[in-house]
C-alpha cells in the first residue's frame, strides 16, 4: 500500500486536497470517504480505516471539503450541497486518473452526503454509513442557541468541537431541504449502516430511520462501544474489515487485469512518515509494522516476527510431510518461538564467545498416539527444515541500486 497526495478542483474551480491510498492488490477497486461535519480527513480514526481497507485491496480518496482542512475556499460558503458536490468532483478525480469509484463511505454528516449524491455518481454499487444522522438538519443541534441570531442577521460564529465556525442562513436553509428520507428509500444502491448505540452526539434512533427507509440489499452493524468519532484504533480496524468484506459481494473486480509476479519474488515497500511496510509474493499482501510503543501503528507483526513465523511455519510443514511419509498419527503440530540477544560466553555450544547473539528458542509441541521414538525422531527432524538449516549456515546477503 501506498498514500498518494492529490488535489483537484471542485465545479466552482476551488482547489481540494486529500490522499489518496493506494492498494497494491492487482484487483483493487476504488472508494471515497467523506469526513465528518467541521471534520478533515487526517482524523486518525479515517487514517485507519482507508489503511485498512486499502490492506484489503479497496483504494481511498480520503479528501477535504471546501474550506476544511488542506482544502481551499470560505467554509461559510458552504452547505451541504456544495459539500455532495465536492464528492462528485472527487469522483470525477478518481474516474479520470485511476478507475471510477464503486464504494462509496461516509462518516456523521459524510455518510448522510454520500447518500445524498449517490445516483449521480453512476459508477457507485454500494454504499456505507458510519455514524450518520438520517436528516442533515441533525447538524443544528450545534448552533441551537446562535440559530435565531443566524436567522435574524444572517450569518453567526459557533464554537463547535472548541473551534469557531461561521455559519449563514443559505447553510441552515439548505439542511431543511435536502429531502433525505426520500433520498435513502429511493437509493437504488446496496447500503451498509454502522452505528454504534452509545453514540451520545448522533443517536442510534437516526441508523434506526436509516434501515428501515432503505430497500434492501441492506445490512446493519453495530460499533459495541465506540464513540461517534470511532476514536478507539481496535474500533476503527474492526470497522474498515467489515467494510470491505461486506463491499466484496457488490463491487466487481477484475482478474483479467492480475499481474502476476515470480513466485520466487518478494517486493516490500515503505512510504514516508511511517514504519508500516507492505509485503507482495505473488498474490498474497501482507503487512509489517513496529508496536505503538516505537513509534509505529501496530498494523502488522514486526521484521523480527516475520523472521520467527518463517522459521515456525517451516518446521511444521516439514514434521508434516515427514510424518505423512512415514503414515505416522500425528494430529497438531504446535511451534512457539521467541527471539532474544544474549552474550556469547552464556553459549556453551556456540563458536563465538565474544558480544552478544542471536538466539530463538523453539518449543514443538507433539498431539497424537505417537511413541517416544516417534516424537524424539521428529524433533530431530525439525532441525532439518529448509528455513532452519538456511539461519544455521553462512548466508550471502547482495544489495544493489534498482
Amino acid at each position: 500500500m501506498s498514500v498518494k497526495k492529490v488535489e483537484f478542483k471542485n465545479d466552482s474551480g476551488t482547489v481540494l486536497r486529500g490522499l489518496l491510498h493506494l492498494s497494491n492488490k492487482p484487483d483493487s477497486v476504488y472508494a471515497i470517504f467523506a469526513h465528518c461535519f467541521t471534520c478533515s480527513k487526517d482524523l486518525k480514526s479515517v487514517k485507519t480505516i482507508c489503511n485498512e481497507l486499502a490492506r484489503k485491496g479497496i483504494s481511498v480518496l480520503r479528501f477535504d471539503f471546501t474550506g476544511l482542512g488542506e482544502s481551499e475556499g470560505n467554509f461559510s460558503d458552504t452547505n451541504f450541497s456544495t459539500n455532495t458536490l465536492d464528492i462528485v468532483s472527487a469522483a470525477d478525480y478518481l474516474e479520470n486518473n485511476y478507475a471510477p469509484a464503486e464504494l462509496l463511505i461516509g462518516h456523521s454528516l459524510g455518510g448522510a452526503a454520500v447518500i445524498q449524491i449517490a445516483e449521480k455518481i453512476s459508477s457507485s454499487k454500494a454504499v456505507v454509513t458510519i455514524a450518520a444522522p438520517s436528516e442533515p438538519s441533525h447538524v443544528l443541534r450545534h448552533m441551537k442557541d446562535k440559530k435565531d441570531r443566524i436567522d435574524s442577521q444572517g450569518e453567526a460564529t459557533v464554537l463547535i468541537a472548541g473551534r469557531p465556525f461561521k455559519i449563514k442562513k443559505q447553510f441552515l436553509d439548505d439542511l431543511e431541504e435536502s429531502g433525505m428520507k426520500n433520498k435513502i428509500g429511493n437509493l437504488r444502491k446496496a447500503l451498509l449502516v454502522m452505528h454504534s448505540p452509545f453514540d451520545n452526539t448522533v443517536g442510534i434512533d437516526n441508523a434506526t430511520a436509516i434501515f428501515v427507509t432503505a430497500k434492501h440489499p441492506k445490512s446493519f452493524i453495530t460499533l459495541d462501544n465506540a464513540d461517534h468519532l470511532i476514536s478507539s484504533r481496535h474500533d476503527a480496524l474492526y470497522t474498515g474489515r467489515v467494510i470491505a468484506a461486506w463491499a466484496d459481494r457488490y463491487i466487481e473486480r477484475d482478474p483479467g487485469n492480475e499481474r502476476r509476479q515470480d513466485d520466487k519474488t518478494v517486493k516490500v515497500i515503505n512510504d514516508k512518515y511511517s514504519y508500516s511496510t507492505y509485503i507482495r509474493t505473488g498474490e498474497h499482501l501482507l503487512v509489517s509494522d513496529e508496536p505503538i510503543s516505537s513509534g509505529g501503528d501496530d498494523l502488522g507483526p514486526d521484521p523480527y516476527k516475520y523472521l520467527l513465523s518463517s522459521l515456525g511455519s517451516c518446521t511444521c510443514m516439514t514434521l508434516r510431510m515427514y510424518s505423512n511419509r512415514k503414515k505416522w498419527p500425528l494430529d497438531t503440530i504446535k511451534v512457539s518461538l521467541s527471539h532474544e540477544k544474549i552474550y556469547a560466553a552464556d553459549c556453551e555450544d556456540c563458536e563465538t564467545k565474544e558480544g552478544k547473539i542471536d538466539r530463538i528458542t523453539r518449543r514443538i509441541e507433539l498431539a497424537g498416539d505417537l511413541s517416544s521414538e516417534q516424537k524424539e525422531r521428529l524433533i530431530e527432524i525439525a532441525d532439518k527444515c529448509p528455513v532452519h538449516r538456511t539461519l544455521n549456515s553462512e548466508i550471502s546477503i547482495r544489495t544493489e541500486l534498482d
